[in-house]
């Protein structure tokens, strides 16, 4: 089983988020180069993009907002509204006001910044709809959304819209080691609350893997807490100070990454996690060559490893993107 395979199973919101802005983030990347014309006044094709995070929660009104939100993504306005009217929540008056669209959406989205300026659900699909209208103030809606809640998939999904010259959403650390089957195929929140309750007693691989869930629910600031944590108390374990350093990765600041996983590549120089992240990184931030290097280097390190299997899988997949 690749290492990819064997990250935790958690349902992640981010995916979800990151799924429904994908056309967003195409159109952001764009027209970054070839600004629309000033003349070009009408709102896009299509209905715009609708983020809402509802995390790995089973109840009720988050199974019905699921809902909603697949019959939005479908095209299916109307069906979409009759959902989310019967709910009061930010993210149902947020995807009410997105079925709207084109009429009142920016109109109501407007008003509820007004009344929630701290809302990451409202500017960040404020800022879509704004995109989407072909009106201004859309950067400025997603850096609201990314400031008012950093430690959420929001601030995550406004990051890939705010600096679309990354790669979207943000590395995720790597265990060497797979998770327990016992808590592998627990549903998702349970798996959660699993992962939270090893990291608190001190578990090792419960620690990092409670990290890489934190991250795939786009709360990078906790996984970074819970990583540098557990690395401050065992200072020679490699994986720990890795998965702090990744954990560090800021689009906006991505030197604070790289400032501390360099230095590991020379500390521990025979480590498949330091080169293989050290690669991975690069990927991100479109430094190809290097990243080659790099993951050859993990390879090399630790041949026949589940990280090295790893590598070898991204450089393969490079090779197809660029043959």
């Amino acid at each position: 089983m690749s290492a990819r395979a064997r990250v935790v199973v958690v349902t992640s919101a981010l995916a979800a988020l990151a799924a429904a802005v994908a056309v967003a983030f195409a159109v952001v990347q764009t027209e970054r180069y070839a600004p629309i014309p000033a003349e070009q006044v009408a709102p896009r094709d299509g209905l715009p993009p609708l983020a809402i995070d509802l995390g790995v929660r089973t109840d009720p009104e988050a199974t019905a907002l699921r809902r909603a939100q697949a019959l939005y993504d479908q095209g299916e306005a109307a069906e979409a509204r009759a959902i989310f009217v019967r709910h009061s929540s930010l993210e149902a008056r947020v995807g009410r006001a997105m079925t709207l669209w084109p009429d009142d959406t920016v109109d109501l989205l407007n008003r509820l910044a007004g009344l929630h300026p701290q809302s990451p659900v409202v500017q960040l699909n404020l800022g879509l709809a704004l995109l989407w209208a072909n009106a201004g103030g859309a950067e400025d809606a997603w850096r609201a959304a990314a400031e008012s809640a950093p430690d959420t998939s929001y601030a995550v999904v406004a990051g890939n819209l705010l600096h679309p010259e990354f790669a979207p959403d943000l590395p995720r650390f790597v265990p060497g080691a797979s998770l327990p089957r016992a808590v592998a195929t627990l549903p998702a929140d349970r798996q959660l609350a699993a992962l939270e309750r090893l990291a608190a007693g001190g578990d090792r691989l419960g620690t990092l893997y409670y990290g890489v869930a934190l991250q795939r629910l786009g709360r990078q600031l906790s996984a970074q807490r819970v990583f540098s944590a557990y690395a401050a108390t065992h200072p020679g374990d490699t994986e720990a100070l890795v998965a702090a350093a990744v954990a560090r990765f800021d689009k906006a600041q991505p030197a604070a990454a790289f400032s501390r996983l360099g230095p590991l590549a020379r500390r521990f120089p025979g480590a498949a996690t330091v080169r293989f992240h050290l690669g991975l990184l690069l990927l991100w931030s479109g430094e190809v060559k290097e990243a080659r290097r790099q993951l050859r280097l993990a390879g090399k390190a630790e041949p026949g490893s589940a990280l090295a299997g790893e590598a070898e899988r991204y450089l393969q997949q490079l090779e197809k993107a660029t043959s």
